[in-house]
């Protein structure tokens, strides 16, 4: 009796545990890493911007309990409460609100934060989009953490769409040499491996500072003018306002003999658009991309 007691609750628990396994959910992060989750998770911690569109988008949005400052999209967004910012995070309030999931930005929160976040032993995402398909390929990762498949796989074929219209409109076009200013002091741009690179290239661009290192390159005033760019663009505000002024393109206009100024090509695109690397990017590079295409229509007797 007693043996055949021990088999079936034996048998018992390896069903349950193949019950388990079988229930589990696991999906890579973009730091390579196996995320695995016991069932969707119900509490869910974001601590940046883009990534709170991006579970939103993805149908999660029900289930934040927490996230960091300029978490302003979409609108409800606004009203969940607060774990900090990409400087430092409440880790009390953050335990305190028992999340079984947090999404962190790779790059965006500090390496020390990180590491206390580890030490809490709860599973976290590392979300850092290098690619414009990155971001339908998180839609769709973060519907099966969140048991929001349906809704993050639609949402992940719209953008896609969406993207792959701006590029069979306007990729082939006559190239726009382009630069792209971030900061005005110090002088700095993008290379050709950040995504907004890609963007401009979607948009039939060319990034002049493509090949320089590393991803966000000091550039001087000189470089520029011997670049000689047919178009300079640059951020405009949004909710990510930084502490510092953001740049000013038009002290270009000192340099009229600049093509971008001498054809009136300064441009600039909502910082919540073409920054986030979230699903709007698609709404800021069809802004992009048809500022590049009034640059070419500026050219004189070229062809368009």
């Amino acid at each position: 009796m007693k043996k055949r007691f021990a088999l079936f609750a034996l048998t018992a628990l390896t069903a349950g545990m193949a019950s388990a396994n079988a229930l589990a959910i696991s999906v890579t992060d973009d730091s390579g890493a196996t995320v695995t989750l016991s069932a969707p998770a119900q509490r869910v911690i974001s601590l940046a911007p883009h990534v709170t569109e991006l579970i939103y988008a993805a149908g999660g949005g029900s289930k934040l309990v927490g996230a960091v400052t300029y978490s302003d999209y979409p609108p409800e967004a606004k009203q969940i409460p607060r774990v900090g910012d990409n400087k430092a995070l409440d880790l009390e309030r953050i335990v305190a609100l028992k999340p079984d999931l947090i999404v962190v930005w790779r790059h965006g929160n500090a390496q020390r934060q990180l590491d206390r976040l580890r030490d809490l032993h709860i599973p976290l995402f590392f979300s850092e989009p290098h690619h414009l398909d990155d971001i339908a390929v998180t839609l769709t990762k973060f519907g099966v953490l969140l048991g929001t498949s349906s809704t993050a796989d639609a949402a992940a074929n719209a953008y896609r769409n969406n993207i792959a219209q701006l590029r069979a409109r306007y990729a082939a076009k006559p190239p726009v040499s382009v630069f792209y200013q971030v900061w005005d002091e110090p002088l700095m741009t993008l290379n050709g491996t950040h995504l907004i690179s890609e963007v401009i290239a979607l948009c039939g661009g060319r990034n002049v500072f493509a090949k320089l290192e590393p991803l966000v390159p000091a550039v001087s005033t000189e470089a520029v003018l011997a670049a000689n760019p047919e178009a300079i663009v640059t951020a405009s505000p949004g909710a990510t306002t930084p502490d510092r002024t953001l740049p000013q393109i038009d002290k270009w206009r000192a340099w009229p003999a600049l093509d971008a100024v001498a054809h009136d090509n300064l441009f600039t695109i909502d910082g919540d658009l073409i920054n986030r690397p979230a699903p709007r990017i698609a709404q800021g590079a069809t802004l992009l991309c048809q500022d590049l295409e009034m640059a070419r229509s500026r050219r004189t007797g070229a062809a368009r």
